[in-house]
This record gives C-alpha cells, structure tokens and sequence, in this order.
C-alpha cells in the first residue's frame, strides 16, 4: 500500500530474512518483542575505514596463476569503482563464470567488462550530493583503491607524482570483482549495507570484502557487518573485513566476529622521507610525502595557519 511503500526501504530477502524501515519507537518496541524477531536496531551511520605490499608480504608476482584464481568473484562493499583504472583492463579474461547469478547497474557512464563483472548501487535515503555519481561508479576514490588492492592487474610504471615507482597489482590479480557501492560523500549507511551483503550472497560471490566500520564496537545483534558475515559465512563466503580505524590506542579495534576474518594494518618495509635544509646549513630528516621540487631555493618559515588551502575551502583556523 502506499504507507507501506513509504515506510519500507529495504526487504532482505535472497540470502536472509530482515528488512529496514521507518518506525516509531513504539513500533520498534512493539516488533521487538514479538516471537522469532532476533534483533531490533536503529541504522547507524558507518566511516570508511600500497603498491609493494604484496611484495613485502612475499607474494611472487612471477608465480603462474592457477586458471580457477579467474573464476574466484571478489565481492566489494565500498565507494565503487572507476572502471577506466588499468588495474581493472579485462584483457585476456575469459567469459564470466557460469556461477554468477548477479547484475551489471550499468548507465551513461558506468559499464562493465570481463574483470568487473558485476556492479550495484545502493542509497535508501535519496540524498545524493552534486559530485556523486547515481551509479556504481566511485566519486570519492575509496573503493578504487581498495579493489586494486584485493584483485588489480598488474600495472607497471606506476607512482605517487614520482614517488614509490613500481609495478602495482592486486592479491589475486586474475580475479573477478563485483562491486557493491554502499558508501557516498557521508558515509555508508546500515540499511544500504546490508542489502548488499542480501544481493552478494545470492548473486554468488567467493569473498567480500569491505573496509568499512563504526567508531565504537557494536553487539554482534546490532552490528549489520556482523550479521551480513554471518550469513555470508552460513553460505560458505568468507567476508574480510578492516579490523578498525583508530590507534594504537587499546582496544580501538571495532570490527571482528568469530566468523569473519579482521584484518588490520602493519609496518612495512619502506618509508618516504623529506629533508628539510635551514639557512644555517643544518639538515632535518623526517618522514613525508613531498613532490616538490624548490630547485635550491630558499623560502621563509611560516605558520600553516598563514597559508590556508583555500581552493580546497580551508581557513586558517582549520590550518
């Protein structure tokens, strides 16, 4: 009916049984209390959370890939995706795997190939900024990063504005992604991920994967990470997960469950690091990401706050 239309945003339905709607308090109480209703929940608002890693870790980028590696379908919950990345070029892919029972959200500027084979998008709420994209492409850069990460090809010659020059390439680059874009300029919302894990799932996805989390640990009944892991797990799909964040302080880790792997962040075997000469001769050594090149200039010391980034909307009591 029509209230019903107005109140229901989502019907989980394909993998599990739920769904996410407007209601009262009282109502809430009300559903709450009746039999066979596991847990009751407001939507919470969710944060988002290098190109040698792989090397570091011992991944041999020379080592023959074993032709299932491109029938394994990575499921990603993030931004989206920039599907133009080279890390994501689908030459020499073979035919989607029959396995895959899911869809290609395809628009005017979205389209998918034989390496992103499957693309949704999710926002319950409608509210869409200027610079987002109404479709599974990424507008904040997240998303890209993170499927690079777990299954881009390789890409040689690759950089930071000349730093960290290399070879970048994914975990499994033979891999196939699916992509689930669930978080936008705000974050990402309980209801929308949730309704991700429901199509992932069904649509028959080997692994999800998300980097995505709260701020502050949540029981495993009103945790949507939690419970979309769950049935994942349920269905034989391992969800990885960022552990967190925050740090190094105790207990900053948010994301885990006994059937979810949690991954945090580590030390690595490199460093980008900035020399600084002063007037007198003395040279500073610290750690810093600079691109620029001052030609053996010399400049003055100021205060940040004396030079706002003011194209970027900053001020100087920002800075």
């Amino acid at each position: 009916n029509t209230v019903g239309s107005d109140v229901l945003l989502y019907s989980y339905h394909r993998s599990f049984n739920g769904f996410a709607a407007k209601l009262t308090k009282d109502e809430a109480a009300k559903l709450r209390g009746k039999d066979g209703v596991v847990s009751v929940f407001l939507s919470q608002r969710k944060q988002l959370h290098t190109s040698r890693s792989w090397d570091f870790m011992g991944f041999n980028r020379k080592v023959k890939r074993s032709v299932i590696e491109s029938d394994i379908i990575v499921g990603m919950l993030d931004t989206g995706i920039w599907p133009e990345s080279q890390s994501f070029n689908d030459t020499g892919f073979g035919p989607i795997p029959r396995k895959w029972r899911g869809t290609c959200q395809s628009s005017t500027n979205f389209t998918c190939n034989n390496k992103i084979i499957g693309a949704r998008y999710y926002r319950a709420n409608g509210d869409y900024s200027p610079y987002d994209y109404r479709s599974p492409r990424d507008s904040e850069g997240h998303g890209t990063h993170t499927s690079s990460t777990a299954a881009g090809g390789l890409v040689s010659k690759a950089s930071l504005y000349g730093l960290a020059k290399g070879t970048a390439r994914g975990g499994v680059p033979s891999a196939r992604i699916a992509v689930y874009k669930i978080c936008w300029y705000d974050g990402c919302y309980d209801e929308d991920i949730l309704a991700a894990f429901d199509d992932a799932i069904a649509d028959g996805v080997d692994i999800i994967s998300l980097s995505v989390g709260s701020i502050f640990w949540s029981d495993y009944f009103d945790d949507t990470i939690a419970i979309g892991a769950f049935h994942s797990m349920k269905n034989g799909i391992l969800t990885s997960n960022s552990a967190g964040n925050s740090g190094p302080s105790p207990s900053s880790i948010t994301n885990f469950s006994p059937w979810s792997l949690s991954v945090a962040a580590s030390t690595i075997d490199r460093k980008f690091v900035t020399k600084v000469k002063l007037g007198n001769g003395v040279i500073y050594e610290g750690t810093s990401i600079n691109t620029f090149d001052l030609k053996g200039k010399m400049y003055p010391f100021i205060a940040g706050a004396a030079a706002p980034n003011t194209s970027q909307g900053y001020t100087s009591e920002d800075s």
